[in-house]
């Protein structure tokens, strides 16, 4: 007795598949899947990253002038200011380094690693 060996994706008896061979000069590969295309600019994001460096830049600079008593004589906002400038500063700072270095084609950085706002 013959076991038949059934195709575990199908179900289907091996027995009733049907297969064809490949021409001797097809390698299986197609020339347009080795073409490289142009990389996708996120302008939103690299706006939005440019947004976040400048209020971040903005926000340090007024909580400089805090704790340095031009405005204001030691006021308690200086430090919940001055943390909330430094992630934003740093977050925008970031995204504008990766999408600089990606759009002189640095190796290793592309436009891929900054977040895309495509609805």
């Amino acid at each position: 007795m013959v076991l038949s060996h059934i195709n575990l994706a199908t179900g289907i008896p091996s027995s009733k598949v049907k297969y064809s061979r490949l021409s001797s000069t097809d390698d299986g590969y197609i020339d347009f899947q080795f073409k490289k295309s142009l990389p996708k600019i996120p302008y939103k994001a690299i706006a939005l990253a440019t947004v976040l460096f400048l209020i971040g830049a903005f926000l340090i600079i007024i909580d400089t002038l805090l704790l340095g008593g031009c405005i204001g004589k030691g006021s308690r906002l200086a430090i919940p200011v001055l943390i909330v400038g430094i992630l934003v500063f740093l977050s925008g700072f970031y995204h504008l380094h990766i999408a600089y270095y990606a759009s002189k084609g640095y190796w290793g950085h592309s436009y891929d690693e900054v977040p895309d706002f495509d609805d």
